[in-house]
């Protein structure tokens, strides 16, 4: 057994956890393979040596504490005349009253589908979510009390009827769990799917309960409800935003990483296949992103070219090529912690969010009936490639401002129409009539 200096963090909480929640001499140590053991001491003497199926790690220690108090409250109840084993029998028996064995339900899942999905599919378009939905929703709805030393410790996992209390349904329950992707997105379709589908295998096979059956809705339907206007920032709103990033290391690299969204209009995704070529002269993104919707075509590497952000004296060049091209160099990143594949979106607004100038600029556009997301850098790009004449007075052909976003012409005169006609004031009445009324 390591010594208690090189012990984790975790195993600290968790003996400790332990030592407040049962009666002296209860100790909790590593089993072999993916197990732990509880040894119960009396008089100086081992009066029960126990192993229980919880891996000795810090994602099954919060589970395991709560088997060990119930078998410690057994064996109070039974005036210390059970034995050991019969009260973590007992304890079980109790606990899977309460407790949904989501881990054996998501084994049966995939044993369920099978070879329909490839690996790689499963851990990209299912475990995000699925695993979220354990811990953020049931994990997550835990309470805590605090032991004797005022260490918080986690109470016993709500049941059925608990979370029913919580969610009204089994939509605000979903809504819940989905929380982390932005709504109308390919990654939000990919983990509704998922999760629908998991918790309808869970009711219709594994007998759960009827509140985990996902709500009857349609993939057409559910695209058509999550449709939405994405607001393109205005430079000022950036400049105003970025200067409210803390200057340290995590603060200077989300600033990096938002600069190089609007000056370069890049998808979040995007930022993590950022890269330099021609000795540092170009800028170019790696990702691949499904192409117009057709299964299996995707979108080619391309070079990057900017539309620098403005202020009162004109346009800023922050460099940017250039810092990634110096940190390639030294084997540094500039870029922020974006989770796994597929959840950069996820990061950026979770980043976001926790800032205040962000949050009121979504205030403001909310009264514009429009939404504010982790793509209205992007969004502010399409805007002005459109709009923002070149240098000698002429505009740019959608083609050229799709090519330089990394989508089809499609896609783009779908998504970002809206953004092409220059000057339309001056097609109809109201200009010339302002005019003459000046006159």
């Amino acid at each position: 057994m390591p010594k208690k200096s090189d012990q984790p963090s975790w195993v600290k909480d968790f003996r400790k956890a332990v030592k407040a929640s049962t009666p002296k001499g209860w100790l909790v140590m590593p089993g072999r393979k993916e197990s732990m053991r509880v040894q119960v001491w009396k008089d100086k003497k081992i009066i029960g040596d126990v192993t229980i199926p919880y891996a000795w790690k810090e994602s099954d220690w919060p589970d395991a504490l709560l088997r060990i108090r119930s078998a410690a409250k057994a064996y109070e109840e039974s005036n210390q005349r059970l034995e050991i084993k019969a009260c973590f029998n007992i304890a079980h028996t109790v606990s899977s009253e309460n407790e949904i064995d989501w881990k054996g339900a998501l084994a049966a899942y995939r044993e369920y589908k099978g070879k329909k999905i490839k690996d790689s599919n499963w851990e990209k378009k299912y475990m995000p979510v699925l695993i979220d939905f354990k811990h953020k929703i049931i994990d997550g709805e835990r309470k805590y009390e605090k032991d004797a030393n005022g260490k918080k410790i986690p109470c016993p996992i709500p049941n059925v009827e608990q979370l029913a209390k919580k969610y009204s349904n089994s939509k605000s329950l979903c809504k819940a769990a989905l929380k982390r992707w932005e709504q109308g997105t390919t990654q939000h379709r990919h983990m509704r799917l998922a999760l629908y589908g998991f918790l309808r295998y869970c009711v219709e096979e594994q007998n759960f309960e009827s509140i985990w059956l996902p709500p009857a809705v349609t993939d057409k339907d559910a695209v058509a409800e999550t449709k939405r206007v994405g607001y393109p920032l205005t430079d000022a709103q950036i400049l105003r935003l970025l200067e409210s990033f803390p200057v340290d290391d995590v603060g200077n690299k989300w600033r990096f990483a938002f600069q190089c969204m609007a000056v370069y209009g890049l998808r979040p995704e995007d930022l993590r296949h950022l890269h330099t070529r021609n000795g540092g002269q170009e800028l170019w993104s790696n990702y691949e992103k499904s192409k117009g919707g057709k299964k299996g075509h995707k979108t080619e590497p391309r070079r990057l070219y900017p539309l620098l952000v403005h202020d009162v004296d004109g346009a800023i060049n922050w460099h940017l090529k250039e810092q990634l091209f110096i940190c390639e160099q030294e084997g540094r990143s500039l870029i922020p912690p974006l989770g796994n594949e597929g959840d950069a979106s996820a990061s950026c607004k979770t980043y976001l969010s926790r800032r205040k100038v962000w949050e009121a600029i979504k205030k403001e556009v909310a009264k514009e009936k429009q939404e504010l997301t982790a793509y209205s850098f992007r969004h502010r790009y399409a805007y002005y490639g459109h709009n923002r004449p070149k240098a000698d007075g002429t505009y740019r052909a959608p083609k050229a401002v799709a090519d330089a976003l990394g989508h089809t012409l499609d896609t783009h005169l779908l998504s970002y129409a809206r953004f092409q006609t220059k000057d339309l004031a001056n097609q109809f009445d109201e200009t010339s009539l302002l005019v003459k009324a000046a006159a």
